[in-house]
Formats: structure tokens, C-alpha cells, sequence
């Protein structure tokens, strides 16, 4: 479970180097979903780290290895964490990698992808990317103090 909150950090790391250099001199939508996947790859690992400390409880019996099973997993194992905020992010993001997009203002400030959800368009830009990577951070807060809580 250490180590895969260890892996988490250093993905995030990664992250907030993508987010404060590379998005800053390559304004494109490639960078955008080049971040938002490794935003994904951060809720893996923090999602295994939340799960190994589970099972180590013996709160579960096995890890599954298919990423939305893990996500549920993890909500139904820590209901007391509200971390449905979390899991829904998670979730849009690995839909929003799925889903087919268009670009616009390309090499500007305001660089936007334009994704076509099942149900609805959404707009993913920088400023939003922020907030993301804002939560992402929280969560990684949240899974550190658990994992090092001797509950």
C-alpha cells in the first residue's frame, strides 16, 4: 500500500510538471489529455493504495483487477471517507479519454477540448484542467492520512 501511494506522488509530480511547464509553452489539446491521463493514472494508484489497506484489514478478500470495479470497490469500502466526489471525477475523466473531441483555439491561453459525452458536450480547458488537478491533490491528502491512520 506504501508503495503505491509512493507510485501516486511521483505521478502526481509528473502531473503538476505538465500542468505549470508544459501546458504553459505547448498550449495544444494533446497536452490536455496527456494530463488528464496522467490525472488517471494518479487515481489508480491512490485507488490500489486505498484497497491494499483493505485487504491487509481484511475488509475485503481480493483486489479486482479491472479499474471501474476497483472504483466501486473502494466506494463501498470507505463509505465513511466521502469520497464520491473523487470517484466521479475518476470516472468522467476515463470517459472524457474515451469519448470523441475536437479542439479549438489551439495554441492559445484559452485552448479547449471539446468532448461528445454520451449525454451531454463538455468543455475541458485549462482553467478546468486546474480545479481537476486541484481535487486530485486533495484526494492524494485524503488517501496519505488514511493510509498512515492505524484504523
Amino acid at each position: 500500500m506504501e508503495e503505491a501511494l509512493e507510485d501516486a506522488k511521483e505521478e502526481i509530480k509528473r502531473v503538476d510538471h505538465l500542468f505549470y511547464v508544459s501546458l504553459k509553452y505547448t498550449r495544444t489539446v494533446d497536452m490536455l489529455r496527456t494530463t488528464i491521463g496522467r490525472i488517471i493514472s494518479t487515481f489508480d494508484f491512490l485507488m490500489l493504495s486505498l484497497l491494499e489497506k483493505a485487504k491487509a484489514k481484511k475488509k475485503i478478500s481480493e483486489i479486482p483487477d479491472i479499474p471501474l470495479a476497483k472504483c466501486e470497490l473502494v466506494e463501498s469500502t470507505y463509505k465513511d471517507l466521502d469520497i464520491e466526489k473523487y470517484t466521479k471525477l475518476y470516472r468522467l475523466f476515463r470517459k472524457l479519454m474515451r469519448a470523441p473531441y475536437t479542439k479549438r483555439e489551439e495554441y492559445r491561453r484559452h485552448v479547449t477540448m471539446i468532448s461528445d459525452l454520451e449525454d451531454h458536450t463538455m468543455e475541458t480547458n485549462i482553467d478546468t484542467l486546474k480545479e481537476s488537478y486541484d481535487q486530485t491533490i486533495e484526494f492524494l491528502n485524503l488517501v496519505s492520512e488514511t493510509i498512515r491512520s492505524k484504523k
